[in-house]
């Protein structure tokens, strides 16, 4: 079972290419971002009582258990985090969203690092959930490979699952805030808004004031989201999924996010993800 995590401390690592910020940055939020634009246990029944004199050998106490018990088997090997996916995937990455963490109302940090190297963005690599992102498209916007980039570090170090994508979320109030896509980890729905960290020009400084006023537009929008999506499409929580352009701009989320009020991160679980190498698609 996946272990709990209270709280992960956001890494601030230096950029493994050659972005170097320069000076005052003008936020980007040209995304799509929830706005009005998606036992077998095998044991027989063997209780092991000797019912009579059959000439075999007295049964000491057998229970007949010889079936597959439904559990991997435990090698004692850990899992293989990060699953094997576009570009080189590090951080808080494994098996942090455990059934208790999901149910807990603590909002949460982590980070995580995606270096695309010179390959770049590849649809090829991508997951088979990554891929039907990618196909299925968004509600408008330019931040498609964003949100696929979302799933994908979802995916590869939660096994998250995709449920639906932007347009196949259904919503009581269809004019309403929305969000990005539905995802699935450990038995557990949770809806995933994404946002990307940039300015103009991109290699300008991103200021704690730029990143808090991202934060809060986007966590604003998230309650009324989840209160807007409908029964059958209702998730446990929602995770807020910030793409930062850089290691210094995911340090700038981190600062603001750590000096906002509480309400208003409310029970959010925020992924900040920092890319490196030719990640230009993305932005």
């Amino acid at each position: 079972m996946r272990a709990c995590l209270a709280c992960v401390v956001l890494l601030g690592c230096a950029s493994a290419d050659e972005k170097s910020p320069t000076g005052g940055a003008d936020l980007d939020t040209g995304v799509s971002d929830g706005g009005d634009g998606t036992d077998d246990s095998g044991a027989t029944d063997d209780s092991g009582e000797d019912s009579g004199d059959s000439g075999e050998p007295e049964d000491t106490g057998d229970t007949g258990d010889t079936g597959d018990t439904g559990e991997p088997e435990d090698t004692g090997e850990p899992e293989p985090w990060p699953l094997a996916g576009m570009g080189t995937l590090t951080g808080d990455c494994g098996d942090r969203l455990a059934p208790t963490v999901l149910t807990d109302p603590t909002p949460l940090l982590f980070q995580t690092t995606l270096d695309l190297g010179t390959a770049g963005f590849v649809v090829d690599d991508l997951s088979t959930g990554g891929t039907e992102v990618w196909t299925d498209g968004n509600l408008g916007g330019s931040s498609q490979e964003s949100e696929v980039v979302a799933y994908e570090v979802l995916y590869r170090c939660e096994a998250a699952a995709l449920v639906k994508t932007e347009a196949e979320i259904v919503y009581t109030d269809p004019d309403g805030k929305k969000t990005d896509l539905i995802v699935e980890v450990d038995g557990h729905t949770l809806g995933v808004s994404v946002t990307r960290a940039v300015g103009w020009p991109r290699e300008d400084p991103y200021t704690v004031s730029l990143a808090t006023d991202l934060l809060e537009d986007k966590l604003a929008d998230i309650p009324i989201s989840t209160a807007n999506v409908s029964a059958e499409d209702a998730w446990t929580r929602q995770i807020l999924s910030v793409i930062a352009y850089a290691p210094e701009h995911a340090a700038s989320i981190e600062a603001a996010w750590l000096d906002l009020d509480p309400d208003l991160r409310g029970d959010t679980i925020l992924f900040v993800t920092a890319t490196n190498g030719d990640d230009s698609a993305l932005y």
